[in-house]
């Protein structure tokens, strides 16, 4: 079961300091840049939890962003009909008129701007944008500066279209949120691309205002006009305590050069529809991503997109996303108790979207795991952590998986010992997940076992 490495994470090395593979020998199968992107983790564990389940376990599944709820019927009933009257063939590849002027209006209403529907376009999920942005505006060399922890596919396209990673680490002590202090002194004239995500997968993190104007001084200042700003806003509506949520693009100067994307994934619990989209700073760079989209996708289900246009606008959605809501706090208040009730670990209590971000550096100490990580050859060391061991001992052992620090952006994320607890699932099994993460933290010979007991070249 040799599972505890992460070897497809961007930062591994093939044999060179830079992070780049070998020079290609004749007749290598694939091309040098396929070596170069990494992944999404959280679908990586899927092997894993079905060699779990095969023998016999019952796993508890806290890895996958996904809610739980299920698609809204309002919604689920106007894709219906759209199927019925044949709505299934090909579409703009921009995305559907209809669609892009509700989002058009509804973004720019709640951030108080002008938003045209040519400047708007739709994509399968809230995820290609951000591998078509990088694509679009970075040259090799060009620098992308992006919150780590942070959605893994920030980080893990940098290297494949050629340009250099920028990680803007999160401290916790900080409510895992960052200030215009905290960026400037990354940007230099290499800067392509500053990524934001508020509210934050992973960390639950939720920007003020405040923040936001001095982020925005920053850019304003030492960024030229060129670079683009990637606000990732997906998790918009998922928000705690009365939490409030602000785009940059709001502010003075901002729209000129921002990407806004959302999408339905999580707002109306609909992953599978395969709906996100992007407002471009202008027509033209929204014309590019709709070349981009031809080249790869041809166009979004046009029934599909009618759904999201509903979604977007008929006021039973507003109820829906606030039933999610009080669910989800009942299961965050619950979950958070829970883990810092354990010795060893301390969970900042998140502001938005669904997850939950404990630091398990005392769990680490007190079960072993430093020192097993430790004893690991060098270079293992390098494709694994703490957290990962933890991870997927409480996999094999407990039945519960998660995710570990690594799995959302692995430069400079040595001594960092996290894990993500997904909570976007039903609450007794959230219950049951803490208790066995409890008892895992009290059985060091469990773990003394499980390590021996592990393939080469763990033991």
């Amino acid at each position: 079961m040799a599972v505890f490495t992460d070897s497809d994470q961007v930062s591994r090395t093939d044999g060179r300091p830079d992070g780049r593979p070998e020079a290609s020998a004749g007749g290598r199968l694939l091309a040098d840049r396929a070596q170069l992107i990494g992944t999404e983790s959280a679908f990586k564990m899927g092997p894993h939890i079905q060699r779990v389940e095969s023998a016999g376990h019952r796993v508890i599944k806290c890895n996958l962003g996904e809610p739980d709820r299920p698609l809204p019927g309002h919604v689920r009933e106007e894709v219906k009909r759209q199927l019925d009257a044949d709505n299934t063939h090909y579409c703009d590849p921009q995305g559907i008129l209809p669609l892009r002027a509700a989002i058009a209006r509804d973004m720019g209403s709640r951030r108080g701007l002008d938003i045209t529907p040519d400047r708007v376009c739709v994509f399968a999920g809230a995820k290609p944008p951000i591998g078509f942005t990088q694509q679009t505006y970075c040259n090799p060399g060009d620098e992308v500066i992006y919150p780590s922890p942070g959605f893994p596919i920030y980080e893990s396209f940098i290297p494949y279209v050629g340009g250099r990673p920028v990680p803007l680490h999160l401290e916790e002590e900080a409510g895992f949120s960052f200030t215009g202090d905290d960026l400037e002194p990354l940007i230099t004239d290499r800067t392509k691309i500053i990524i934001l995500n508020f509210p934050s997968n992973p960390t639950g993190g939720v920007a003020t205002k405040a923040q936001l104007e001095g982020i925005a001084d920053v850019i304003t200042r030492r960024a030229p006009e060129h670079v683009r700003i990637y606000s990732d806003e997906v998790y918009e509506h998922i928000l705690y305590d009365g939490a409030e949520h602000h785009s940059i693009a709001s502010l003075p100067g901002m729209a000129e050069r921002t990407i806004i994307v959302s999408g339905v994934s999580k707002s109306y619990s609909w992953t599978g529809g395969r709906v996100g989209w992007a407002v471009l700073p202008t027509a033209k760079e929204a014309e590019q991503f709709k070349n981009l989209n031809i080249n790869y996708i041809s166009c979004v289900s046009p029934y599909n997109q009618v759904g999201a246009q509903v979604a977007i606008e008929s006021p039973e959605s507003a109820a829906e996303i606030d039933r999610m809501m009080a669910a989800f706090t009942e299961r965050r208040n619950l979950v958070v108790r829970g883990l810092n009730a354990i010795p060893g670990v301390t969970c900042h209590e998140p502001k938005g979207a669904f997850y939950v971000f404990p630091n398990i550096d005392g769990l680490c100490e007190r079960l072993g795991v430093h020192a097993a990580y430790a004893a690991l050859p060098a270079n293992i060391r390098e494709t694994t952590s703490p957290a990962t061991l933890f991870q997927m001992f409480l996999l094999s052992c407990y039945h519960v998986a998660l995710m570990d620090r690594r799995s959302f952006g692995a430069i400079g994320a040595e001594g960092r010992h996290f894990l993500r607890i997904s909570i976007a699932t039903g609450i007794e099994e959230l219950g049951e997940a803490v208790a066995r993460i409890a008892r895992a933290a009290d059985d060091p010979n469990g773990f003394a076992t499980f390590m021996k007991e592990a393939e080469p070249p763990w033991n």
